[in-house]
C-alpha cells in the first residue's frame, strides 16, 4: 500500500474494533479497522475504509451524520464563530480575498450563516449531500469554478483518496489563492486504538506536519498561517514578505499571538 501523499510504503500500524454504541451498530458490517502508517511522512490511514465498498461507505456516513443531527453528543464541532472572525480579520487586512470564497463540503452552512449574519460576508457552499437550506447559497458541482479562498472544515480526516484532496486544491486560483483547513495535524500519530480522534468511525485519515508540508509543496503553496482559536491553517500561494508584516501587526494590535506565520507549513502541534 502506497502513501497518498508521498507514495512511500505504508505499513500496518494498529487495529481498532468499535465495541461501544452507537458506533458498534454502525460498524457491525465493516468489522475491525486496520490502520497503516507511511514510513516517510507518517500519514496514517484506515486501509479498511479505503477498500470499503461505496454503498457501505455512504451508509456509514449517512448513519453517523443522522446520529449527530438527532442526538446530544460529546463529539466536538468546529469552532465556527472563531473561524468566521478569523476570515473577517484576514480579509480586512488583505491576506485573503473574502469576495470570492467557497466552503467545500460545508454541510448545513453553519459557517456561512455566521459570516452573513454577523459580518455581512457571503460564503457560498458546495456539499455533495446537502443542498436544501434556504438560508445558504449552495453551488452545484457542475457550477464550481476557481476561487480566491477555499475553505474546508473537518473534511481532511474523512478523505481516503488522493484525487479527493487534489479536487479541492484544483478550485483555488493559482496566483495568490488561499486554502483554509480545519482538521487535526500533529507531529506524529498515536499508536492507540483508544485515541479519542478515532471515536467517530468516519475519521479515516490522519495528517502530520510532514505530510502537510509535502502537500503544500506539491500544490504550490509558499507560506502558511495558523490560528489557534479557530483551529485553522491558512495555506497561501503567495510568499510576499508583506504578509508576515501584516501578521505581526495583527498580533501587536491584539496584544497576543493570534496568528503564527511561516514560509512553509506551520508545524504548530509538536508535542504529541
Amino acid at each position: 500500500m502506497k502513501c497518498i501523499v508521498c507514495e512511500s510504503s505504508m505499513n500496518y500500524y494498529f487495529s481498532k474494533t468499535y465495541n461501544k454504541e452507537p458506533f458498534k451498530t454502525m460498524m457491525k458490517d465493516i468489522g475491525e479497522v486496520k490502520y497503516y502508517k507511511c514510513e516517510n511522512c507518517s500519514l496514517t490511514i484506515s486501509k479498511t475504509h479505503k477498500e470499503l465498498e461505496q454503498n457501505k461507505w455512504e451508509k456509514l456516513n449517512f448513519d453517523f451524520h443522522h446520529y449527530l443531527e438527532n442526538n446530544s453528543t460529546d463529539i466536538n464541532q468546529p469552532p465556527y464563530l472563531e473561524q468566521a472572525l478569523l476570515i473577517k480579520i484576514l480579509s480586512e487586512n488583505g491576506i485573503i480575498n473574502s469576495e470570492n470564497m467557497l466552503d467545500y463540503a460545508g454541510g448545513y452552512g453553519s459557517l456561512s450563516k455566521l459570516l452573513k449574519k454577523y459580518f455581512n460576508i457571503n460564503l457560498p457552499v458546495y456539499d455533495p449531500y446537502v443542498q436544501n437550506n434556504s438560508f445558504v447559497e449552495y453551488i452545484n458541482k457542475e457550477n464550481l469554478t476557481k476561487y480566491s479562498t477555499v475553505i474546508n472544515s473537518a473534511l481532511f480526516e474523512h478523505l481516503v483518496y488522493r484525487k479527493q484532496f487534489d479536487e479541492i486544491n484544483s478550485l483555488v486560483i493559482p496566483n495568490n489563492g488561499a486554502m483554509i483547513i480545519h482538521t487535526r495535524i500533529s507531529e506524529d500519530i498515536q499508536n492507540d486504538p483508544n485515541w479519542f480522534y478515532l471515536e467517530p468511525p468516519v475519521h479515516t485519515t490522519f495528517h502530520t506536519n510532514k505530510s502537510m508540508e509535502i502537500l503544500m509543496e506539491q500544490w504550490g503553496y509558499k507560506s502558511s498561517i495558523y490560528c489557534m482559536s479557530a483551529r485553522c491553517w491558512i495555506l497561501l500561494k503567495s510568499d510576499d514578505s508583506i504578509i508576515e508584516q501584516k501578521v505581526n501587526e495583527i498580533n501587536k494590535e491584539m496584544q497576543t499571538e493570534y496568528l503564527v506565520y511561516k514560509k512553509s507549513f506551520v508545524d504548530y502541534w509538536k508535542g504529541f
